[in-house]
């Protein structure tokens, strides 16, 4: 449900999956759905940025615990336990994650450097796909090519969704006017971030759909194909345009 309400793409490409591994997949976005509305849910609204930081401490404690006894009470993290335990994952990349939904506690987000955005990628992106890595048959060999093609979806979302970005006062992209951000002018997509995505798609997708296993290449080829023939094409021919 949580899946299929918040990204519908993902969801398409998580039922082409064997139903071996959509309850670990499920599982694995029901955390990540959950430590996302501790930060931006109407219940944090009213919540300070320590209360925020708190409640995902809380969070990644509860799934730090349910590891080290092998099950939760928590359904979401009681299956993720299990998921992790069933498919060998690395949820320690977790870990990771949370540092990235910290930043987003802040009331007032700016990633200054292309060094800063690549840090919260490596935790909001990079570190799911070497969770993911396993349940689509990647070897451990080759959980960078995932990662890498987790970074090229959260690129082109962050160019997608700047002008939405900026109304909930973060800017993730490094240089982007922000006077045209705040009057919803359309504005140039930056070119060098542009063609990063479109070169991550390119090589870690031929990376990832030669490394998994048959049942999963058909969704990674359509979630692959939607983002960068649907998305990125249009912020190459329009660039960052309010919603």
């Amino acid at each position: 449900m949580l899946q299929r309400r918040h990204d519908p793409t993902f969801n398409l490409a998580t039922r082409a999956l064997g139903p071996d591994v959509r309850p670990a997949v499920y599982a694995l976005y029901g955390f990540l759905r959950g430590a996302d509305e501790l930060v931006d849910g109407p219940a944090a609204l009213d919540e300070t940025p320590d209360e925020r930081r708190a409640a995902l401490s809380a969070w990644q404690r509860a799934l730090a615990d349910g590891v080290a006894a092998g099950a939760s009470d928590h359904p979401v993290i009681g299956a993720l336990v299990d998921a992790g335990r069933r498919h060998d994952l690395p949820l320690g990349e977790l870990d990771v994650y949370m540092d990235s939904m910290r930043v987003d506690c802040e009331p007032h987000v700016r990633l200054q450097t292309r060094g800063a955005l690549d840090t919260y990628m490596n935790g909001s992106a990079a570190a799911v796909g070497r969770v993911m890595a396993p349940l689509i048959g990647v070897p451990a060999a080759q959980r960078e090519d995932v990662a890498r093609l987790g970074v090229a979806f959260q690129l082109t979302n962050f160019l997608r969704d700047a002008h939405e970005d900026f109304a909930m006062d973060r800017v993730y992209l490094p240089g982007l006017d922000e006077e045209a951000l705040a009057e919803g002018r359309p504005l140039a997509a930056p070119g060098d971030e542009v063609r990063r995505a479109g070169e991550l798609f390119r090589d870690s997708a031929r990376a990832v759909l030669g490394a998994c296993t048959p049942r999963a290449r058909p969704g990674i080829a359509l979630a692959t194909t939607f983002y960068r023939r649907v998305h990125l094409a249009r912020i190459q021919r329009h660039g960052l345009v309010a919603p």
